[in-house]
């Protein structure tokens, strides 16, 4: 059976478990025809995945996953269908990574300072050496016995007001919208129902996003329940936004989020990948229908 889309994974280009070249692997095992692989303000791992995905005929959608602080949180947009040679994505992108590697170290000093020594290193270790993200060190703290698994670790210490938060100073709403546009590709807002947004708020997020330039919400997601899938798609068909769907996979270690476990979007919506002319062919993949 094939399956719908899946519009965002993640690879060690940033803090996904699975090289680029084995996500496509897998990605074929478990009947994907269509994944993009959307890695952490990087798009490093694009090439290889290209490679393996051809090899294997599946068809890669080039994206990332774009850190961006609104209204003093960090939310995420996923980049679709972009040109990843992009000036001025790639010097975007450039900016954030460098924040990143402050942001690591921050990271490690601060826990430093309650006693957990080596944490930077430690984390560095389980990443590719270039982005060192927070699920690294989380890993690290779970090897190194001071959790009990990753959500225990962000629980206790990388969340607000605990030993190991540093605030994200990211991209503006605007200049991620205009970098992911100006590459060619669709803005998505990535796992809205993360952010614990009132309607008040999340209507404004959306708005803003719009008015930039941004056309997709992520709809359906490995962390999104059955009820939140319904209510996004509603909001999507109301707000007029193009609805996507990705697992959020990081690798096989989170047996509950896996690629090709994705339920169908509701026909509330219209998929983003309505108008792929290379997916109007197979009828599964053809347009939900609008409400």
């Amino acid at each position: 059976m094939i399956k719908s889309p899946d519009l965002h994974s993640h690879s060690t280009a940033s803090d996904g478990t699975l090289a680029p070249a084995a996500l496509m692997q897998r990605a074929c095992a478990s009947g994907v025809r269509v994944i993009a692989l959307t890695d952490h303000d990087t798009t490093e791992g694009l090439a290889e995945a290209r490679v393996a995905a051809d090899a294997l005929d599946l068809r890669l959608i080039p994206g990332v996953e774009i850190s961006v602080t609104w209204g003093g949180r960090t939310v995420h947009m996923v980049g679709l269908n972009i040109d990843p040679e992009n000036v001025a994505l790639q010097t975007g992108l450039s900016r954030l990574l460098a924040y990143r590697g402050w942001r690591a170290e921050e990271i490690g000093r601060r826990l430093a300072k309650q006693g957990i020594e080596g944490a930077y290193d430690g984390a560095k270790a389980f990443s590719n050496g270039r982005l060192i993200g927070r699920t690294h060190f989380a890993r690290f703290l779970v090897a190194q016995g001071h959790a009990l698994d990753l959500r225990d670790v962000f629980n206790r210490f990388l969340v607000n007001g605990k030993p190991g938060h540093v605030s994200g100073e990211w991209a503006t709403l605007e200049e991620a919208t205009r970098w992911v546009t100006g590459a060619g590709g669709q803005a998505v807002i990535a796992h809205p129902a993360r952010y614990k947004l009132t309607r008040t708020r999340l209507l404004k997020l959306l708005g803003e996003f719009r008015e930039s330039g941004g056309v997709g919400l992520e709809v359906v997601s490995g962390s999104h329940s059955r009820d939140e899938v319904f209510n996004f798609a509603c909001l999507a068909r109301d707000q007029r936004m193009l609805a996507s769907a990705g697992s959020d996979y990081h690798g096989p270690e989170n047996p509950w989020i896996d690629l090709g476990r994705l339920p169908a979007l509701p026909p509330a919506c219209t998929a983003i990948w309505h108008d792929w002319t290379e997916l109007d062919e197979e009828p599964s993949l053809r347009r939900v229908a609008v409400g």
